[in-house]
C-alpha cells in the first residue's frame, strides 16, 4: 500500500507553492484542491503512490472518467491541475518521469452550427414591420432573402455590386438568377438565387436610389446605408440581430445562421452533400458533413416526438 500520509503532504506542499509562489487566487486553488483529492483516490484505489504514477495509470483514469460521463472539457481541465503538480513534483526532485508527458485529454466534439427551422427562417424572412421606413424594410428584406437563398458568407454580400464590372468582387446576375461572388482564398463561385430572393433584390433595386446623397449616386455597392456608402458586416449583423428579435425569434440572428440553416434545409431536402458543398463554397468535403449531423439532429427530434415506442420507458 502506498503512504497516503506522504501523498496528503505532497499536496499540501504544492498547495502552499501554488497559493504563497505563484499567488493563485482561492478559487483556483480551491478547484485545484479538488483535482488532487480526484487524483490521491485515483492512485489509492490501484495502490500505487502518487509518486509512482505511470502513463499506463494516467490513460486508464483519463478512460475511467470518460467513460463515466464527465466531458472532454472537463478532463482537459481536470488533467491541467494534475499536469501542473507533476511538473512541480518534477522540479523538486520526487519523480523522475512527467506521467502525463505528451499525453492529451480526449478531443470535444464540434459543437453544431446553429442553423433556424424552416418555420422560423420563413418567418425571418417574410418579417414586415408597417411603422418601419420602406426603403430599410426593403433592403434587409433583400439581404435576408439572399442570405437563406444562396448561403452567402456575410463578407461576400457586403461586396456585392449593383452590376459587373472590372472591380467587382461580386455581383447579382439578374437574368440567369445567380450570385456570383469571390469567396475564401479569393476563389470565384457562382451559386442560384431563389425566387423569392430575386423578388427582395428587385424591389430593393426600386428604391436603393431614392435615399442615395447625391455624392454617392455613383456608388456600386448593391447594400448601402443611409449616407451611401457600402454597408459594412458589423451592420448587417446589427440589421440582422434586431429584424430576428422584432420577428419574434427565440435565438439570436446572425448572417451565418442563415447560411447555416440554408446548408441543412437544402441538405435534407435533397441529400445531395457534394451540390451542398460547391453551393458553400467548401474547398474539402469534411467541412460541409457537419450538415448531414444538423440532419440526423432533426430526424431524430422528428422520431423522438411522433414514434410511439421513442421514448418507451423501462420496466
Amino acid at each position: 500500500m502506498p503512504d497516503m500520509a506522504d501523498d496528503v503532504a505532497l499536496v499540501e506542499r504544492y498547495l502552499a507553492h501554488a497559493q504563497f509562489e505563484k499567488r493563485l487566487a482561492e478559487r483556483t486553488l480551491a478547484l485545484y484542491r479538488g483535482d488532487l483529492l480526484r487524483l490521491q483516490a485515483l492512485a489509492a484505489a490501484d495502490k500505487v503512490a502518487l509518486t509512482a504514477v505511470q502513463a499506463h495509470h494516467m490513460r486508464r483514469w483519463m478512460a475511467q472518467m470518460h467513460a463515466s460521463g464527465r466531458s472532454p472539457r472537463g478532463i482537459a481541465l481536470i488533467t491541467s491541475g494534475w499536469r501542473g503538480f507533476y511538473t512541480w513534483l518534477g522540479r523538486e526532485g520526487w519523480v523522475k518521469s512527467h506521467p502525463l508527458a505528451g499525453m492529451r485529454a480526449p478531443k470535444s466534439a464540434k459543437p453544431l452550427p446553429k442553423a433556424l427551422n424552416v418555420d422560423e427562417a420563413v418567418q425571418l424572412a417574410a418579417f414586415r414591420q408597417e411603422a418601419q421606413d420602406p426603403w430599410l424594410q426593403s433592403r434587409d428584406a433583400a439581404m435576408v432573402e439572399l442570405l437563406y437563398s444562396s448561403g452567402l458568407r456575410v463578407a461576400e454580400l457586403t461586396g456585392l455590386d449593383v452590376q459587373a464590372g472590372p472591380q467587382a468582387r461580386g455581383w447579382i446576375d439578374m437574368q440567369d438568377a445567380q450570385a456570383h461572388v469571390l469567396g475564401k482564398g479569393s476563389k470565384r463561385r457562382s451559386v442560384p438565387v431563389g425566387t423569392q430572393a430575386m423578388a427582395a433584390l428587385q424591389a430593393w433595386l426600386a428604391w436603393r436610389e431614392q435615399k442615395l446623397p447625391a455624392h454617392a449616386q455613383s456608388q456600386q455597392a448593391l447594400f448601402v446605408g443611409v449616407r451611401g456608402t457600402r454597408l459594412t458586416s458589423q451592420a448587417i449583423w446589427q440589421r440582422l440581430r434586431l429584424r430576428g428579435v422584432q420577428a419574434g425569434i427565440n435565438t439570436p440572428v446572425h448572417p451565418h445562421m442563415l447560411r447555416h440553416s440554408f446548408a441543412s434545409h437544402v441538405l435534407q431536402s435533397s441529400g445531395d452533400l457534394r451540390a451542398v458543398q460547391e453551393m458553400l463554397g467548401h474547398a474539402n468535403i469534411g467541412t460541409t458533413q457537419i450538415y448531414t449531423r444538423l440532419d440526423y439532429q432533426h430526424l431524430a427530434k422528428a422520431y423522438d416526438a411522433a414514434h410511439p415506442r421513442a421514448k418507451r420507458k423501462s420496466p
